[in-house]
Order: C-alpha cells, then sequence, then structure tokens
C-alpha cells in the first residue's frame, strides 16, 4: 500500500482541502483509497459529513489501545472505494501518552499493517506542527505532499520541513520516506505576487514543484461547511478539476501531467471579465448589451455632439436643453416660446416696461383703434358727459 502524507508545520497552506479531494480524486480513478485523519481538530472528518464529537471510536482509540483494531475505527464515505478513519480532539493527548511508549515513532506504521491488503493508496492529513503525531505519520509514509501557499513567509517554513524528512530517513529504520513534491496552493493569475512566487518556487526547486496548482476558489472554499469534497459540492468546477489533474500527475508522473497545460485547461473556463477587449468588441452579440457609457463615439450623448449635429437633427430641437440651447436655434423653434424662461427670453419677448417705444407705437392694438371703435362712446364714464349734459346742466342753475 502506498502511504502518502499531507504535511506542513505552517497552518493555513490547504493540507486538509488536499487531503480530502486527493483523496476523493484517487478514489475516483479506480484506487482503493483510505485517508486517515491525524489532526486533533478533525477537519477531515468534518469535510466528509461526520460530526467528530459523536464519534465514539476514532483513530486515538486505534494507536492507544490494541481494542479496537484499525478496521473497527474505519467509516465508510459516500464517495464509492473510499474509506475514513476519523478523529476528534482526544487525539490531542496522544502526544502525551505516547511520548512513554517504546518504539513511540512506529506506532501508526503497526496499525496501518493490518489493512495494507484492502486498500491502494492511504493519504494522511497530518497537524501544522512537526509533533509526534507527524513523525508518526513521516514514518509511516512512502511519500510526502507539502502544501505552500504562494507568498513568502510559506517558503521559509519549508527548511525545517525538509530537514526533518531528511533526519527521518537517515536514523528510523526502516523508514523510506521522500519529499513526492509541492503543491502550490491559493494561487491567484492576477496578483503579481502570486505569480513572482511561483517563479520563484520553481526557478529554487525545480521538479519537486508540481505542475499542477491550486487555484483560489469560492467553491473550493465553500464545500466542507455542506460537510462535502469540492468533487460532490461543485463536479464541474475548476478546483474539481485540479485535483483530478494532481491525482493523474501522482499516479502517472511529471511527464504525464507537463503534456496537459494550462492553456489547454483553462481556454475554455475564461470567464468575461478574464476575456481581452478585442473579444468584447469583436462580438457581434455585444452591441445590444453595452451601455450608453460604453457606446462608440455615434452613440455620444447630446452634451457631447458637435454643433453641426444638432442642428442638421430635426429631432434634436425638442430635446436640447434650455441652458445648452443656442440663441439661434431658440428664435427659430416655432415652440421654444413655451419653455423659453422670462429671464432667458430674448428681447422681442421683454415685457411692457422693457419693451422699446417703437413697439408700442406699432401696436395694432394702439389707441387709435381705441378711438376708432364704435362701441367706445358708450363705454365713457360720467365724468367725460356729452356738451348737450352740460346745457341741461347751466339751464337748471338759471332757474
Amino acid at each position: 500500500m502506498r502511504i502518502i502524507a499531507i504535511a506542513n508545520q505552517k497552518g493555513g497552506c490547504g493540507k486538509t482541502t488536499t487531503a480530502v479531494n486527493l483523496a476523493v480524486a484517487l478514489a475516483e480513478k479506480g484506487k482503493r483509497t483510505l485517508i486517515v485523519d491525524l489532526d486533533p481538530q478533525g477537519h477531515s472528518t468534518i469535510g466528509f459529513g461526520y460530526d467528530p464529537d459523536s464519534l465514539t471510536m476514532t483513530i486515538y482509540n486505534a494507536l492507544m489501545k490494541a481494542q479496537p483494531t484499525m478496521s473497527e475505527i474505519i467509516v465508510s464515505t459516500k464517495i464509492e472505494r473510499l474509506d475514513l478513519a476519523p478523529s476528534n480532539v482526544l487525539l490531542s493527548g496522544a502526544e502525551i501518552e505516547l511520548a512513554s511508549v517504546v518504539g513511540r515513532e512506529f506506532v501508526l506504521t503497526e496499525r496501518l499493517k493490518t489493512v495494507q491488503d484492502k486498500y491502494d493508496i492511504c493519504v494522511i492529513d497530518c497537524p501544522p506542527s512537526l509533533s509526534l503525531l507527524t513523525l508518526n505519520a513521516f514514518v509511516a509514509s512512502t511519500d510526502v505532499i507539502v502544501p505552500v501557499q504562494v507568498e513568502y513567509y510559506a517558503m521559509e517554513g519549508l527548511k525545517q520541513l525538509f530537514e526533518t524528512a531528511n533526519i527521518i530517513g537517515k536514523h528510523l529504520q526502516p523508514c523510506n520516506v521522500k519529499i513526492l513534491g509541492l503543491l502550490l496552493t491559493f494561487v491567484e493569475k492576477r496578483r503579481l505576487l502570486s505569480s513572482q512566487t511561483q517563479r520563484q518556487m520553481r526557478e529554487y526547486f525545480g521538479d519537486l514543484v508540481f505542475h499542477t496548482v491550486i487555484h483560489r476558489c469560492v467553491r473550493l472554499a465553500e464545500a466542507p461547511s455542506a460537510g462535502q469534497p469540492v468533487f460532490t459540492y461543485a463536479p464541474e468546477s475548476r478546483s474539481a478539476a485540479e485535483y483530478r489533474a494532481l491525482a493523474g500527475e501522482i499516479i502517472n508522473g511529471r511527464a504525464w501531467a507537463e503534456q496537459i497545460t494550462e492553456s489547454e485547461a483553462s481556454a475554455e473556463e475564461i470567464t468575461e471579465v478574464e476575456a481581452p477587449v478585442e473579444q468584447i468588441n469583436d462580438d457581434k452579440a455585444s452591441a445590444e448589451e453595452i451601455t450608453e457609457g460604453e457606446s462608440p463615439a455615434e452613440q455620444i450623448t447630446e452634451g457631447e455632439s458637435p454643433a453641426e449635429q444638432i442642428n442638421d437633427d430635426k429631432d434634436s430641437a425638442e430635446q436640447i436643453t434650455e441652458v445648452e440651447a443656442p440663441a439661434e436655434q431658440i428664435n427659430d423653434d416655432k415652440d421654444s416660446t413655451e419653455q423659453i424662461t422670462e429671464v432667458e427670453a430674448p428681447a422681442e419677448q421683454m415685457t411692457e416696461v422693457e419693451a422699446p417705444a417703437e413697439q408700442i407705437n406699432d401696436d395694432k392694438d394702439s389707441a387709435e383703434q381705441i378711438n376708432d371703435d364704435k362701441d367706445s362712446a358708450e363705454q365713457i364714464s360720467e365724468g367725460e358727459a356729452s356738451p348737450e349734459q352740460i346745457i341741461e346742466g347751466q339751464a337748471l342753475t338759471r332757474r
């Protein structure tokens, strides 16, 4: 049985995520797979939908006592050909209890030997430390995969991990553990720091870095909250494809992985945000989706259009605002007089106070029309009485 430990003393680098999804990917490829949760936090156990606190038998019981056996604490998962050796917080006490045991580094090795004929591959999720539990995982393993987040601090911790693996290989026999590879996680193509760190890792460690990388993905982060691996939570996601590629690289070797370039794998998965501007402009269908703000020069708003376009446009006069409209258009517009404010009105529409004398004299409704009016005599007030009425008044006075 091939045993692969997923280890890194730095936390938050994707160890549990890698252990869970790599185990599922290997089972998908027809390998009888066992995943051992060797982390007292029990995150791998949670990742397959189990509640660690409700389990009565875990890997802790198998390590500390002859009974129960490894076979008795193993539980099945919803994934075909994949079983789980669960864990819970009790495992944190194993550090102290194993300290006084003779051959404490080989306890896990002996337990796994009892089930080696039932499985093709065993994946061990190690705790985030170089503790006695991690030491047991290294001694029992044939290979170690080190998930590395693409940032500077993650690179600094690798030296101690490599030294530990070398010391174990030299001084603890039989032990044939070796570093299978460094897996770059939380990769972001758009971040310059991510690209620089990835390039530095490949330049320094060379072929020791897996060709496959794991990109940051929302679906991958959401899956544990649903108690599922990403393969059942989002089977068509990019993360599921990447862990399948990692499993293929582990089984078939680096040469197989290098034949599948990233560009070929990602071409169909490019989002609209990542699409180049040229693709958007050339798309025949995009014209209907372009907003007014993105429209070409022909669709410039009225405020930006040149004066020639405004003058020639038959419908523009009704759309031009009062502030922007030139004086010539206001005068010529038949309907503009109703919209012109008193402040902006031209001289022709000035109030009577502002009107020039020429307009008053020329007005068709001037005093001449009033004098000629046939009905005006009847409307004259008593103060304007006729001569006949005055004579009659004088006659009465003489009497």
